[in-house]
């Protein structure tokens, strides 16, 4: 689409772009334009042109907690790239296109703590924000301060502050609004580089032990429940290994469904619905997926 090119540039827009080189599952069809932004200046340019000509807009980061359909996206998808960085003390600001490890790695060489959880979380800083990403005893909402972002609906630049966000295990009020998260605000601690190199190596060990990283997954699929641990219920159904298609239940760990050779969306989809009713008819419990699913 020539006005998207002509913000962008010709280089920053793809048509009919596999999904599946942008998810860590590595499936999913054809998005109809895909677009990758670097300013807020030139996404408020594309807003207003999507709403003008009634085009819809998908908002994706890293692809590292997504699953596309095999039909793929219509319309618009933004991959929202710009990844400043800028340190005050422990006042932290960067942009929502920031890839976590990258952060992670900045702060450690500023000797500042209360990333390390995050450090081995494949996504970026505004899709940790978005489902309030965790591991390890942390959690975005630990450390975010606030959030500026663009409403979709009114193309405005909105700042919202950490009490607002509504952070909750693995959610935020983002997932209710539609919006482009482009700037986030945090506070960490001053340590050691030592002490934070020793806990993020020792976190980097325990994933690497005890998750499929050899596979390609959307990390856990499901969330932990209010009162069980759903790896521990699919385990005890005997599902360990259990594939459709291309698709299976981890066998290192039972929360993660992998991508063991060529599957297609179809295949995980179909795998995850199986597994919450196995779990349902033997436990009577609900698993409520973590992946964020577009179909």
């Amino acid at each position: 689409m020539k006005e998207i090119e002509d913000i962008l540039g010709t280089d920053k827009v793809r048509y009919n772009e596999p999904m599946s080189r942008h998810t860590s599952f590595k499936v999913g069809g054809p998005a109809e334009i895909f677009a990758l932004v670097d300013s807020v200046s030139k996404l408020q340019e594309i807003i207003e042109l999507c709403k003008n000509k009634n085009i819809p807009i998908t908002i994706v980061g890293n692809g590292s907690n997504l699953l596309v359909s095999d039909d793929g996206i219509k319309g618009l998808v933004i991959k929202y790239i710009a990844n400043d960085i800028s340190i005050n003390e422990t006042e932290v600001v960067c942009s929502g296109g920031v890839i976590n490890s990258i952060l992670a790695n900045k702060l450690l060489e500023n000797c500042l703590s209360g990333f390390e959880f995050a450090a081995g979380i494949p996504g970026t800083v505004a899709g940790a924000v978005y489902m309030n990403a965790g591991a390890f005893d942390g959690e975005m909402k630990n450390i975010v301060t606030y959030v500026k972002y663009v409403d979709i609906d009114t193309n405005e630049i909105k700042i919202i502050h950490n009490n607002e966000i509504k952070f909750s295990y693995r959610e935020s009020i983002f997932k209710n609004l539609n919006a482009v998260i482009f700037e986030i605000g945090m506070k960490f601690n001053k340590d050691e580089k030592e002490n934070i190199e020793t806990k993020m190596k020792a976190y980097k060990e325990k994933r690497m032990q005890t998750q499929p990283l050899e596979y390609p997954s959307a990390g856990s699929t499901f969330k932990r429940g209010k009162d069980f641990i759903s790896a521990k219920l699919i385990d005890e159904c005997g599902l360990k290994g259990y594939k459709i298609g291309g698709a299976q239940v981890s066998t290192k760990h039972a929360g993660f469904i992998v991508n063991v050779g060529n599957a297609n969306a179809k295949d995980i989809l179909d795998l995850i619905e199986y597994v919450q009713k196995v779990v349902y008819e033997k436990f009577e419990k609900n698993l409520e997926t973590e992946v964020r699913i577009i179909r």
